[in-house]
This record gives C-alpha cells, sequence and structure tokens, in this order.
C-alpha cells in the first residue's frame, strides 16, 4: 500500500492508484521487496532510501540502459529534478509517492482519479509507466480491465 496518507495523497483513490501504478509496475510483486519502494529495474532490490540509488542496469531486450528504480520505477535524472522541486530529503517510500503524485498531476490526471475516472487517468499517465495500455514501449502493458480490478480491490471508487 501507498505510504503517504489518504489526507496528505488527496483521497482514498490517489492511494488506490499509486497501488495500480506499482502492481503494474510489478514492483509491488517482487518477492522480499519493501511493497516494492526498493526495486530496481530488473528485480534486484536496495535497501539505503538516503539517495536514488542510480544503479545503471542494462536491459538486453530493448538495449538501453536504465536507472529506473523504487516503486514507481524513476528515472535517476527525473528524481534529480523532483527532489529539488517538491524539496525532498531523500528517497524514502513517502518521498516516492509524492514524486509519483506530481507526476500524476503534471498529465492533468489526477483530478481524474479523485472523482474516479480511472480510464481518463490511465490515459493521461501511459506516457510515464510503460505497463499502462496504450503506451507503446514495448513492455507489456497490461489490460485496462485488469488495471480497473486492481484500483477497486484497492479501495479506489469508479464513477
Amino acid at each position: 500500500m501507498a505510504r503517504i496518507s489518504p489526507d496528505e495523497a488527496g483521497g482514498k483513490n490517489v492511494c488506490a492508484f499509486l497501488d495500480v501504478l506499482a502492481w503494474s509496475e510489478f514492483t509491488s510483486r517482487i518477492a522480499g521487496s519493501d511493497d516494492g519502494y526498493n526495486v530496481i529495474v530488473g528485480g534486484t532490490l536496495f535497501s539505503d532510501y538516503s539517495d536514488h540509488p542510480r544503479e545503471k542496469v542494462w536491459i538486453p531486450k530493448w538495449k538501453v540502459i536504465s536507472t529506473a528504480a523504487g516503486r514507481y520505477q524513476l528515472l535517476a535524472r527525473y528524481y534529480n529534478a523532483y527532489k529539488r522541486l517538491l524539496r525532498l530529503p531523500d528517497f524514502t517510500p513517502i518521498s516516492q509517492d509524492k514524486i509519483a503524485i506530481q507526476m500524476i498531476r503534471e498529465q492533468r490526471a489526477l483530478q481524474d482519479i479523485k472523482v474516479g475516472r480511472f480510464d481518463d487517468a490511465v490515459a493521461k499517465c501511459r506516457n510515464i509507466w510503460a505497463s499502462l495500455p496504450g503506451a507503446g514501449y514495448g513492455q507489456y502493458e497490461h489490460k485496462l480491465d485488469d488495471l480497473r480490478e486492481q484500483f477497486v480491490k484497492a479501495g479506489g471508487t469508479l464513477v
């Protein structure tokens, strides 16, 4: 579950959407992980939340090096910018939640999530999270029905 409180996040739907992202990105399903908050792309774990792990991982399938880490698979270069913007002290679970919410806000999807327009929010955020349907990055994309089911399971309400 998201570590940020529903009050601080903007409601229970926002927390449920964060849980959907972690499920979709598979981080919350990695055995032994801290609900995905300590996952490096490829499935290895890190233990120090003082900073983004900044580990460069070769992804042979896509022939790229990635620094994606954390529950929402944030790249190191974006962490630097969000750390400054949000005045975050570290890469702890709460900081990761705040970054994901800011990214959602920047996609103009936060209000959709709050009121339960789940499908609209997913469509607006798919360019950030490659596992969302229609992302087009070549990664596995989940079906919208499966994501919607996870949203409701996580306590989200649809309109």
